[in-house]
């Protein structure tokens, strides 16, 4: 798995159309915090039991109309969830597989808040809410 952080990933992505932005966070971060624009969204896991989805790969192999040589690149919150999700689509045959460094919303900072240190929303890379 490559890792970028979100400025490479936005340049990857411009200079790769037909690669795939995946936020792999809950449909709750997706509508309100909210999300890359562009960004498809396959959630890794929802609440309230937060049981990882056993079809996160195929669902994500429908997005990409099953060409597993087409690059993923996956996003969350901070870049951690991220890596799980690509490591099951790589176990899935996914051949390009890409985690965004710092996520949507970076690390917390010391005052444990977040998008002040990193993330795409704070390199001011495009976004929306829903």
């Amino acid at each position: 798995m490559q890792h970028l952080d979100p400025v490479a990933a936005h340049a990857f992505l411009q200079a790769h159309p037909r690669a795939l932005l995946v936020d792999c966070r809950t449909e709750v971060e997706h509508m309100y915090v909210g999300h890359p624009v562009g960004a498809e969204h396959v959630a890794w896991q929802e609440a309230p039991d937060w049981e990882i989805d056993p079809e996160f790969a195929d669902k994500v192999k429908w997005l990409v109309g099953g060409d597993l040589e087409r690059p993923v690149l996956l996003i969350c919150r901070s870049g951690h969830r991220s890596v799980y999700a690509g490591e099951a689509l790589e176990a899935a045959g996914f051949a390009a597989v890409i985690n965004v460094l710092e996520g949507f919303e970076g690390p917390l900072d010391d005052e444990f808040h977040r998008s002040t240190l990193g993330g795409w929303r704070h390199r001011g890379l495009p976004w929306q809410q829903s």
